[in-house]
């Protein structure tokens, strides 16, 4: 069974991965009322993402028979003054939230919960591709802002062919 401490963190991320989904959703939204379908196909699929991770950690402590907290969320933000704006909000989410898994890494190892660290590599990894994703991203349209064109080819472009991880740890109910 994993340590307590890390119990009553995780719990806490499952929020933190389930606000990231609506606010994902909430960017999304705003790229499609502009008609950018590309930008907002990336960040509806990026929402799915982080609903997975949500989901993936509420398995983590189903399957160690840890208790699972679903926490409430506070509402995303949802008018933005340009089309940098919410890729500008996603990277500073995104960077925050490796702060939060780090911690989450940090309290396993002080507590010796060898299997919950192990368990939270993953998403160290994965807070690393999600930065240098967004902040490419951010950096193209920063150039392109005013050529959406140009930002719905390379959003095209960058995302087509992506395939999922097979080392992603499991799906609750997937």
């Amino acid at each position: 069974m994993p340590a307590d401490r890390f119990v009553e963190q995780l719990n806490t991320q499952i929020g933190h991965e389930f606000a990231a989904h609506q606010q994902y959703v909430a960017c999304a939204v705003y790229y499609d009322a502009l008609t950018m379908p590309q930008m907002a196909g990336f960040f509806y699929a990026q929402a799915l993402e982080e609903r997975d991770h949500a989901m993936m950690m509420v398995q983590y402590l189903v399957d160690s028979d840890a208790k699972v907290t679903i926490p409430g969320v506070a509402a995303p933000q949802t008018t933005f003054v340009d089309v940098m704006a919410p890729i500008a909000l996603a990277l500073a989410q995104e960077k925050r939230v490796a702060d939060q898994i780090n911690e989450l890494t940090r309290i396993a190892r002080e507590e010796y919960d060898f299997a919950s660290d192990q368990f939270m590599q993953w998403f160290i990894k994965e807070q690393v591709e999600e930065i240098a994703t967004m902040s490419d991203l951010l950096t193209v349209v920063n150039r392109a802002r005013h050529d959406i064109e140009a930002i719905e080819d390379y959003v095209q472009r960058e995302t087509a062919g992506e395939s999922a991880d097979p080392t992603a740890p499991g799906v609750a109910g997937g």
